[in-house]
This record gives structure tokens, C-alpha cells and sequence, in this order.
């Protein structure tokens, strides 16, 4: 405002909306689609006006971020490691000797029976006619089904916490809109030949086909492109951009 420059004029000169740097502006935080779109869109406004903009994402980190989950567990991990150790083992040492043995009784019982099993054959089985022999030898063997490749991709999303999700498919028709998510809300099942993916970040917990994704974490947005033979990551430049 001091500077005499419109709205209007920064978002041709930055390409980001004027809804989002009003948000930046008002700290409108839930306006925005995430906190790497927050950090970004900080940085780069910063840098127009001539600002500090690394000061600018350190007081937003500081003010509006926390630990991630990642960052907390392996405390967690060395509680629990140690009310384990001062617990004492889980079974005492009568009881694990108890189950060695009943473990070799189990195996030499199994293996008598194997040897019984595999004795000599009876009388009649021993004089069977050779033709009859030459006939089982020569017997095609079946094949067995091979399993038909997949023609098209299902996605399963479930938020772990605030996140940004845009998918598109092959065609470029939007499947889900630029929406944020937040853990308990369910996110649609989509299937398509092909289906193009951007996240806000890593909040979340992704299936391709029934198999889990893992998702990395990015200092920017997080694409996918998911295919029957797999998913693969989609660089920024070509990730879809539902808002």
C-alpha cells in the first residue's frame, strides 16, 4: 500500500492468485492449500516487495508449525523400549525350555510319518502293464491360468491430517477438485485408466490397486502419475493444478 501497487498488478507480476496473497496478507492460513504452498507463496511475495523472505517462513514456522509425527516417534520408541526392558522378559526360562522341547517331539513325529508315508508301493501298483505306464508318462500337463494384467488404476486416500488433493484422469476431467482434507474425512475412491495426482504434502495414506504408496516428504507439492503397471513421480512443472 505504501509502495502505491494493486492487487491486481502483484498477481500478474508473482502468477499467484489474488485470493491467496489476500490470505497471506489477513495470516488467512486455512484459505491456502498448504503449508508448502504457504512457504512458497511467502517467498515469493516476499522477494517482490524487497522483504526478508526467509524471516518471513522462519516466523511462520515458528508460529504456525509443529514437530512432525516423523520427529516425535523414536521417543516414543525408547519409552516403550524401556518400560520393555524393565518388565523383564515376557516368559521365564522353564517356559521357553518347555517349548523347545514339545518343538523337537513335534518335528520327529512329523518326520516318522513322512518316512511311513513314503514306503514301498503295494504289489499291484509295482506290475502295472507298461503300456499303461508309457500312456501316464506321455499325458500333457495343463497349464496353469496365467492372471489377466490390469486395464485400469484405483486410488484409496486417507488423510492423517491437513491436505491438499487435486486428481485428474487421463482425459484431463477432474476427479477431485483441489480440496483439503483433514484426518476423519473420507476422500472418494477413484479408478481410471490413468490417473494424474498432486498433494499438498505428505499427510496421508495412499493404496494403488489395493497395494500401499509410500509418500515421501517435499519441500514442495507431491505428484503421481498412477498406471495399471504402477505409480511414478510427476515432476512440479506437470503435476494438474485443480484451483
Amino acid at each position: 500500500m505504501r509502495a502505491h501497487i494493486d492487487i491486481s498488478e502483484v498477481e500478474t507480476r508473482t502468477k499467484i492468485r489474488a485470493k491467496y496473497l489476500r490470505a497471506l496478507e489477513n495470516e488467512e492460513w486455512d484459505l491456502l492449500p498448504g503449508p508448502v504452498y504457504v512457504k512458497s507463496f511467502l517467498r515469493t511475495y516476499g522477494d517482490f516487495l524487497g522483504l526478508d523472505s526467509r524471516l518471513l517462513v522462519d516466523d511462520f514456522k515458528r508460529r504456525y508449525e509443529r514437530p512432525s509425527d516423523h520427529e516425535l516417534r523414536p521417543i516414543a520408541q525408547l519409552g516403550r523400549e524401556r518400560e520393555r526392558m524393565a518388565r523383564g522378559p515376557l516368559l521365564p526360562p522353564w517356559a521357553v525350555i518347555g517349548l523347545v522341547l514339545v518343538a523337537i517331539v513335534a518335528a520327529l513325529y512329523v518326520l516318522g510319518t513322512s518316512n511311513s508315508s513314503n514306503g514301498p508301493t503295494t504289489g499291484t501298483q509295482a506290475t502295472a502293464p507298461r503300456h499303461h505306464r508309457h500312456r501316464a508318462r506321455g499325458r500333457a500337463t495343463t497349464p496353469a491360468a496365467v492372471p489377466s494384467k490390469p486395464t485400469t488404476v484405483r486410488l484409496e486416500l486417507v488423510p492423517t491430517g491437513r491436505v491438499y488433493v487435486c486428481l485428474v484422469n487421463g482425459t484431463g476431467k477432474v476427479l477431485i477438485p483441489g480440496k483439503i482434507f483433514t484426518s476423519g474425512d473420507t476422500i472418494p475412491t477413484e479408478s481410471a485408466p490413468k490417473l494424474l495426482l498432486t498433494l499438498g504434502n505428505n499427510a496421508v495414506t495412499m493404496k494403488v490397486n489395493g497395494s500401499p504408496v509410500t509418500v515421501a516428504p517435499s519441500a514442495t507439492s507431491i505428484g503421481y502419475m498412477l498406471q495399471p503397471s504402477g505409480p511414478s513421480p510427476l515432476p512440479v512443472a506437470k503435476q494438474p493444478r485443480c484451483a
